[in-house]
C-alpha cells in the first residue's frame, strides 16, 4: 500500500519502493500534474481521439460508378409489364453497386496540444488519488530475464502495469515484452489511453525529472 501525504505547499509524497516492495526514501511529486481536478469528459476526448487515429479506414465497397458493367438500359421503359428498368448496375439489381456503403476516410480528428496536456495531467492525478500509482527505484536488471521482471512486479503486489522509464533500458523493455498484463513506455511515448487502461502505474524514479519537463 502506498503512504500518500501532503507537505506544507501541497506537494504529494510518495514512497519508493526497491526491487523487494521495502521503502527506501520518499519522493515528492509536483501538484500541478499529479493533483488536479480530474473531468472525465477531457478524458475522453482525448482517448477518442488516440482510438479515432488508430482505426485504419481502409473499408470500402463498389458502388453503381465502380461495378463492371453496362450503363445500357436493360428494356424499354413502358409496355413490358416489369418495373422500370435502369442499368445492369443499378442498386436494386443482383450484382449492382452498394448505396451509401463506407470508402476508405480517415477518423482522425484533432485535440489541442493544452487539452492533451491536461488530459495527461488528469490521468496521472486520478492514479494518484485512487493509490494506483507506484514509485520504484530501479529494476536494476544486468540482463535480459523476464522471470527477474515478473519476480519484481509480484514483489510490488501489482498487476496488470503499466511500467514507465525515461531510459533506453534494453533489458528492461526485451525481458517485459512477453508479460501479458505489463507494458514498458519511454515518458515521450506516454499516453492518457495507456495510462487509464491499466490498472497500476509504476514510474521508475528517475523519470519523474523528464515527466515535469515534458507536462509543466
Amino acid at each position: 500500500m502506498v503512504v500518500i501525504f501532503f507537505d506544507e505547499e501541497f506537494m504529494a509524497a510518495v514512497d519508493v519502493l526497491n526491487r523487494s516492495g521495502e521503502k527506501v526514501s520518499e519522493v515528492e511529486l509536483p501538484d500541478e500534474i499529479f493533483s488536479i481536478p480530474v473531468k472525465k469528459s477531457v478524458l475522453h476526448e482525448v482517448v477518442r481521439m488516440q482510438l479515432a487515429s488508430r482505426r485504419s479506414g481502409t473499408a470500402v465497397v463498389r458502388g453503381r460508378s465502380d461495378v463492371a458493367g453496362s450503363t445500357r438500359k436493360l428494356y424499354r421503359q413502358k409496355g413490358t409489364g416489369n418495373a422500370r428498368p435502369g442499368s445492369i448496375k443499378s442498386p436494386l439489381r443482383r450484382g449492382g453497386g452498394v448505396v451509401f456503403g463506407p470508402s476508405q476516410r480517415s477518423y482522425a480528428f484533432k485535440v489541442n496540444k493544452k487539452v492533451r496536456k491536461l488530459a495527461m495531467k488528469m490521468a496521472l492525478s486520478s492514479k494518484l488519488s485512487s493509490n494506483e500509482l507506484f514509485v520504484i527505484d530501479t529494476f536494476g536488471l544486468t540482463q535480459i530475464k523476464t522471470r527477474e521482471v515478473v519476480n519484481v512486479v509480484q514483489n510490488l503486489g501489482l498487476k496488470n502495469v503499466l511500467v514507465v522509464t525515461s531510459e533506453d533500458d534494453v533489458n528492461l523493455f526485451l525481458s517485459s515484452r512477453n508479460i501479458s498484463d505489463l507494458k514498458v513506455l519511454k515518458v515521450d511515448g506516454l499516453n492518457v489511453y495507456d495510462i487509464l487502461k491499466y490498472d497500476n502505474l509504476l514510474i521508475i524514479e528517475s523519470s519523474i525529472p523528464t515527466i515535469k519537463g515534458r507536462l509543466v
